[in-house]
């Protein structure tokens, strides 16, 4: 078990661990496994690697991120400038549908629009923008309609939990239609992602409804 205050050194020194980050950057409070992590930022890399750091400490049942991304004056793009270099991206990605997807850039912050079949490509198209420079946020509003429309098979994601290295004894799976529900509990943040990401690659899926917690006892 952990005190407010082992958690909160704990979220700081993997913040700080972190190459691209500074911990003078980013403010941490804690209370009762809520992490609220302030601040502001030079990029949106480091944005990210903030909530990815915190999300991997042990105890961490609920992230609240509050970071601004204010780019200094050298690295300031104009959203034409970043649409040009979205563009370039994705064709240099041959696995990304832009004939379904939309983007709209302003002041810094893209909307990606549309639909595809996959989650899949719902990733790798934000992926394949949210580290290019001048970005402030990323708005990612693609939808999945999947091309099989025969129903989930519950049985298919049980499978595919048992087959990870999730500790998937309290998880409960249910299934309506192409929509799954994940529900019981987890010992980490990692783990409630990992196990909707499993869910995700379900044949026929278009939505995932997450609702694991995370099961940690605070010593307060």
């Amino acid at each position: 078990m952990k005190t407010n205050a082992e958690l909160q050194k704990d979220v700081q020194d993997a913040i700080q661990w972190e190459p691209l980050l500074h911990s003078a950057e980013i403010g941490v409070v804690v209370n009762n496994g809520i992490v609220f992590l302030t601040g502001n930022v030079d990029s949106y890399a480091k944005k990210l690697q903030a909530e990815h750091a915190a999300k991997n400490v042990l105890g961490v049942k609920v992230l609240v991120e509050d970071i601004e991304v204010k780019l200094p004056d050298p690295k300031s793009k104009t959203d034409v400038e970043i649409a040009s270099e979205i563009i370039a991206a994705f064709n240099a990605n041959s696995f990304i549908p832009q004939e379904k997807i939309t983007v709209k850039v302003e002041d810094g912050r893209i909307d990606l629009d549309g639909e595809v079949s996959w989650e899949y490509l719902r990733e790798i198209t934000e992926n394949a923008v949210k580290y290019l420079p001048g970005v402030k946020g990323i708005y990612n509003n693609i939808t999945i309609n999947p091309e099989i429309r025969d129903n989930v098979e519950k049985n298919d994601i049980e499978k595919a939990l048992d087959r990870s290295s999730i500790d998937n004894s309290e998880i409960h799976v249910s299934v309506s239609g192409t929509t799954a529900t994940l529900t019981g509990t987890v010992h980490t943040w990692h783990q409630k992602e990992e196990a909707g990401r499993i869910a995700w690659k379900t044949p026929g899926i278009q939505d995932v409804k997450n609702k694991l917690e995370v099961d940690y006892e605070y010593d307060l």
